[in-house]
């Protein structure tokens, strides 16, 4: 069979819509399907080339615009691109591309649509444009003959706003574990991702007051500026750290030996990144928002959302008990195996195929 799968981005920009692009795409193509993934041509990239993995990437050719992270794009020819393809099915990712909206709305073929994020995501006139983006999408999602959630969370939030439940299937996003290798102890506690205020990170910088123990956090982004402000004015120099980008090979090493990792998330519709740390042997304190408990299990400490105290009181409990730690970082482990995409390719396989009667 051949399916296309639409984003706007694809490799080298990263993310967690991209990884799981690129890990459908690989299982698919081993499969014997053939998989091409249309997407916006980013700066210094092919217009066209063949994967070692097996799947094909078509670039078409876009105009960016740099008032965020990531850029707004427009590409032109998606609706001319995805009938030459002539696929058996295609699958959308995103809803905040105009000219990818207008074409996949038109486009008459079989079609399903992954929704990867909240409806109305964001904070402030952040959240005001998301809500009224969503709204307007409503109609373009109807077009589409089926809706793959990240968590049954997202799931039942669009059933709640009216759309049919039949439509709907939750799969979650995969995850291949590697070997599991114990590294020791150190002494931090660790942050990861990119620093917008969806992330809650002041409240986590906030709860380091009474915190006494050494913060790593990575990642950079549009509140990368006023985390270090933060930092300065609290006087927490020399307790938290803002390191900025690391590379992946440091990133394994500091998800390998911190003491545990804090994602004081808003926002969540699934938590990749909580998966990624969990796979490390290490517990979390996290937030109980959206789809993040779900994901995390019994592998975290989850706390209510913009509390700095709750944060402090669940990062002191975990480093007051070593015992604690070891026992949530097992179950974390067995958590993050769990999401093996071996246990969700079929579903998502079977979905593109038209037969929506099998759950993941």
């Amino acid at each position: 069979m051949k399916f296309v799968d639409v984003n706007p981005y694809f490799y080298p920009f990263k993310g967690g819509i991209e990884n799981r692009m690129h890990d459908t795409a690989r299982l698919l193509a081993e499969k014997g399907h053939d998989v091409t993934i249309l997407t916006g041509r980013l700066p210094d990239t092919p217009e066209e080339e063949r994967t070692p993995e097996g799947y094909r990437i078509l670039r078409l050719k876009s105009k960016l615009l740099n008032i965020y992270n990531p850029p707004y794009i427009s590409s032109e020819g998606v609706l001319e691109a995805l009938q030459s393809l002539d696929a058996d099915a295609v699958n959308y990712n995103y809803r905040w591309a105009p000219s990818y909206n207008r074409d996949l709305a038109k486009y008459d073929g079989y079609k399903i649509f992954t929704y990867h994020n909240m409806w109305g995501e964001g904070t402030g006139i952040q959240a005001r444009f998301s809500e009224m983006n969503d709204n307007s999408f409503r109609k373009t999602l109807m077009t589409f003959n089926h809706i793959v959630c990240v968590s049954d969370y997202v799931r039942n939030d669009l059933t709640r706003r009216g759309i049919p439940e039949d439509m709907t299937t939750t799969i979650p996003t995969g995850f291949t574990c590697g070997p599991l290798e114990p590294m020791e102890e150190g002494d931090f506690i660790l942050s990861l991702g990119r620093q917008v205020k969806t992330k809650g990170l002041k409240y986590m910088v906030e709860a380091m007051r009474d915190v006494d123990c050494r913060l790593i956090v990575c990642g950079k982004g549009p509140e990368s500026k006023n985390l270090e402000k933060q930092v300065r004015k609290l006087g927490l120099e020399g307790r938290v750290e803002l390191r900025g980008y690391v590379s992946e090979e440091e990133k394994a090493r500091l998800m390998g030996s911190c003491k545990f990792f804090v994602m004081p998330s808003l926002f969540e519709s699934f938590g990749l990144a909580a998966v990624e740390l969990m796979s490390h042997g290490r517990p979390l304190v996290c937030t109980n928002v959206n789809g993040l408990p779900e994901t995390v299990g019994d592998g975290a400490i989850t706390v209510d959302p913009a509390n700095p105290k709750a944060l402090a009181d669940a990062m002191n409990r975990l480093l007051d008990d070593a015992d604690l730690r070891r026992d949530l970082g097992a179950k974390a482990r067995a958590r993050a195996e769990y999401y093996s995409w071996d246990r969700f390719i079929d579903t998502y396989e079977s979905i593109l195929l038209g037969n929506r009667d099998r759950t993941a």
